[in-house]
């Protein structure tokens, strides 16, 4: 029989339907994956027990044959929802063992579907940073290395713990969440699939929020289906979330497979940078030409205000952060520092709980939102980033049905070589933030590899809420440049 932990998620499905094994031993066969690669460092709490319980939940139901769509599937969680009875830090020690009495939403609609708990996933200090360098818990290793080197990479962030945990097969997907590519970006340098939804399509109750206008949680998986099928379950309108819409949710698996004859496909020469390296071009160029041979038709277009994304991004949402981390002030739960007055008691225990990034975050954020410099920054990041919206609405009036791009600048890089420049760290998102800056979809899948033998993802963005088109031009691109795993050395 297959290894277990390789199948991909509709390959379990089919097994666990069949009898071929059940959802226990398939738990059992990636927590013994997990317990083998803790060098990668990728889970911060691992939930064995609650696994098994919800393991034998799942094959109740299937003897019954009243399993789930993702029944007895093992998921790995990021640490930024909330799960009941389970601690959550969004690592980040000012929550210390904090232990939510509630379920995120997305979260609950996986377990409503019969999905399995392994546990926590590592991921960037309030999932902020590109390399998951910031968490409390220590780095996360990427499962991928350079040929012939035993450097240790990083594997993109915030959700780098959920790539990394799906790249080395200790679980069959992940929940994740994108704010500026924090899905993309880390899906990219591991060799997985990573969509992040049109913002509204997941609800953002219980999760804890970096910024409220850009956050939006999807999956990595290690397959474009599996991602289709974890999409369909954590998609839905929540009325607990003003900003959830209220739409139906397509059955995105259907997509996959369907002739992608006639789309239009939007290549926007803003991307082409200065000193972008040759094999990122090449990269693209063959991703072009595999869905022009598919019989997609391919149009060059103008998304001139892409060039402010990131400077506008990096306004926007520090703002947003500052705002939304205020409230971890050490009253009510977490951390707690003493001080000789409630306001040196704030000081100590918002310097002592949070990390550097998160504290450059806050203040450069408190520092746009500031009498006399709000409407200098704050209110002119906005406005750019309605001209930014208005560009791709542009392009998809056009009748472009999709825009591809490259997902990141390179491949991964090693522990600790970015660190010192917080700029040159913030340049690795400068192909997903105007996705985020629109609210669109988009999806990272992988297409290559470097001359080092690294893993190298392609971005399709869609039009609002069509996901579909996605899967559709993503499968294309994935049977054309196969599917990636790293050599295991750990």
């Amino acid at each position: 029989m297959t290894d277990l932990t390789s199948l991909t998620i509709a390959e379990a499905r089919t097994g666990l339907a069949g009898k071929s094994f059940t959802a226990l031993e398939l738990t059992d066969a990636h927590l013994s994956a997990i317990e083998a690669a803790r060098v990668l460092n990728a889970f911060v709490l691992e939930t064995p027990d609650h696994a098994r319980r919800m393991a034998r939940q799942a094959d109740a139901k299937i003897a019954k044959g009243e399993g789930g769509p993702l029944a007895g599937i093992p998921l790995g969680i990021k640490d930024l929802f909330a799960t009941t009875d389970v601690r959550t830090t969004a690592c980040s020690r000012i929550l210390g063992n904090f232990v939510p009495p509630y379920e995120s939403t997305v979260t609950s609609q996986l377990w409503r579907d019969g999905a399995v708990m392994l546990g926590k996933l590592n991921n960037d200090e309030f999932a902020m940073g590109s390399s998951n360098e910031t968490s409390c818990f220590g780095p996360v290793v990427n499962p991928w290395r350079r040929d012939g080197s035993d450097t240790r990479l990083v594997p993109g962030g915030s959700s780098g713990g959920s790539a990394s945990a799906v790249a080395a097969l200790l679980c069959m997907g992940a929940t994740a969440t994108d704010t500026g590519g924090s899905i993309r970006q880390p899906a990219a340098f591991t060799g997985t699939v990573g969509i992040k939804p049109t913002y509204g399509r997941c609800s953002r109750w219980g999760t804890v929020a970096f910024a409220s206008s850009l956050d939006q949680a999807g999956p990595i998986a290690r397959s474009v289906r599996d991602a289709a099928i974890l999409t369909r379950s954590m998609a839905g309108h929540d009325p607990k979330d003003t900003t959830s819409v209220n739409r139906a949710v397509p059955d995105y698996e259907k997509a996959i497979g369907t002739s992608i004859k006639g789309m239009k496909i939007g290549i926007p020469k803003e991307y082409r940078l200065d000193g972008m390296p040759a094999e990122i071009e090449k990269l693209w160029t063959e991703g072009a030409d595999w869905l022009k041979a598919a019989g997609a038709e391919l149009v060059e277009v103008s998304l001139p205000h892409t060039t402010y994304a990131l400077p506008a991004y990096y306004i926007v949402a520090p703002a947003e952060a500052s705002s939304n981390l205020a409230r971890y002030d050490g009253v009510r739960y977490g951390l707690r520092v003493p001080g000789r007055s409630i306001g040196e008691m704030y000081e100590n225990t918002r310097a002592e709980g949070f990390g550097a990034e998160v504290r450059r975050r806050v203040m450069i954020g408190t520092y746009v939102l500031s009498a006399g410099y709000y409407d200098a920054y704050y209110l002119r990041a906005q406005k750019v980033r309605t001209l930014i919206k208005k560009d791709f609405e542009d392009c998809f009036a056009k009748g472009v049905n999709a825009i591809l791009t490259p997902a990141t600048p390179s491949a991964a890089f090693g522990i600790g070589e970015k660190g010192a420049d917080p700029i040159e760290m913030y340049l690795n998102d400068i192909f997903t933030v105007p996705v985020n800056m629109a609210g669109l979809p988009g999806i990272a899948v992988p297409a290559g590899k470097d001359v080092q033998g690294l893993p190298l993802g392609l971005q399709l963005i869609g039009r609002p809420f069509d996901e579909e088109t996605l899967f559709s031009l993503g499968e294309v691109i994935e049977q054309a440049a196969g599917r990636f795993t790293p050599n295991k050395w750990w």
